[in-house]
C-alpha cells in the first residue's frame, strides 16, 4: 500500500516528508526536438536498501531510476540536497563499475580485468544504470575498486564518490 500512496502523492505534487523532490534544470534527450525536453526531479529516499532494491523502489514509487550524475553542479546540488536530512550513510546513485567481457579476436594475452574465460578478456568499466552517457566523474582516491562489481555511492561529507558492496543497505537518491 505505501508504495502506491507515495506515488500518488508524487503525481499530486506533494511528497512526505522523508523525501524531498527539486527539480534540475531541463534535460535535452538525445533526438529530441529543443522544445521537447524533459524536467528531472530528485528525490533522497532515507530507507535503507540494497542497490537492486533501492533500483526497484525508485522504479516502483517514482517511475524513475538511480541519480545520474552528469556535472560538477549537478554533483553538488545532490550532495547538499542530501545533507538536508543529516544522513550519515553515504546514498546510492545510479553507477556500476564492473568488468565488461570482450572478445579477444586473436590477440594474445589478456588486458583489463584478470578475468580470462574461453577466449574472452574485460575491462573494468563504469556506467551509469539509465545507460546516459559517462561524461562526469567525482571517484575519491583509490576509486572505483577493481576486485569485483562495486555499487557507486556520493558522499554527503565531501561529495566524493566511492564503491561499495551493491548488497550493502544504504539510503538512495531517485530521478524521475
Amino acid at each position: 500500500m505505501w508504495p502506491c500512496l507515495l506515488l500518488a502523492l508524487a503525481l499530486l505534487g506533494t511528497v512526505p516528508a522523508s523525501h524531498h523532490a527539486v527539480p534540475a534544470a531541463p534535460r535535452q534527450p538525445q533526438g529530441v526536438p529543443a522544445g521537447d525536453t524533459t524536467q528531472l526531479y530528485y528525490a533522497v529516499v532515507t530507507k535503507l536498501r540494497t542497490y537492486s532494491g533501492a533500483q526497484r523502489y525508485c522504479q516502483d514509487v517514482y517511475r524513475g531510476r538511480l541519480a545520474s550524475v552528469h556535472s560538477a553542479a549537478r554533483n553538488q546540488e545532490l550532495q547538499k540536497l542530501a545533507q538536508t536530512y543529516r544522513i550519515i550513510i553515504a546514498p546510492w546513485i545510479g553507477a556500476v563499475t564492473s568488468c565488461r567481457v570482450r572478445a579477444l579476436w586473436g590477440q594474445g594475452a589478456a588486458k583489463g580485468c584478470w578475468e580470462l574465460l574461453w577466449g574472452q578478456a574485460g575491462q573494468w568499466e563504469s556506467y551509469w544504470e539509465d545507460s546516459s552517457p559517462w561524461n562526469y566523474a567525482n571517484w575519491a582516491p583509490t576509486h572505483p575498486f577493481h576486485i569485483v562489481t562495486t555499487c557507486t555511492t556520493l558522499s554527503v561529507r565531501d561529495g566524493l564518490w566511492r564503491s561499495h558492496f551493491c548488497f550493502e543497505l544504504r539510503p538512495f537518491i531517485c530521478q524521475y
